[in-house]
């Protein structure tokens, strides 16, 4: 009885530190966030690069929202950030990049983007079965 006692109070430990981690994640987006926006208005500018790498934070932001929530994490909310981070990429170094780079990046996104497809067709074709552990 004594082992499951202490089971249990690791359990909601780790609980409460992945709900710290989360909270700190989420500050830590939002203060990236708020330094994105000072230094477009410090340069007066908004390129494409500014607006993926706030993008990318408003997805971490709904990923630690999602999870905080609902406890459970989409698989495809981190797919949707590496694909956008591979976009973010090609805009910043397509001129330095090498074609064979090029390529591989721009496949990688492609992968993902599929990978996204099936993860998608098999939640509509294969649904969860609803039950009360989540």
């Amino acid at each position: 009885m004594e082992l499951r006692g202490i089971k249990l109070k690791l359990g909601e430990s780790l609980e409460l530190l992945q709900a710290l981690g989360l909270v700190l994640i989420a500050a830590a987006t939002i203060i990236a966030f708020a330094i994105e926006i000072g230094v477009m208005v410090e340069t007066r500018a908004v390129t494409l690069a500014d607006l993926l790498l706030m993008f990318i934070y408003l997805e971490v932001l709904a990923m630690a929202g999602i999870y905080l929530k609902s406890g459970k994490l989409p698989i495809r909310i981190p797919l949707y950030i590496a694909i956008i981070a591979l976009a973010r990429y090609l805009v910043l170094d397509m001129k330095a990049m090498e074609d064979w780079r090029m390529l591989a990046v721009s496949g990688s996104a492609l992968l993902i983007a599929l990978t996204v497809l099936v993860i998608r067709f098999g939640h509509i074709r294969y649904p969860y079965e609803s039950d009360s552990s989540g």
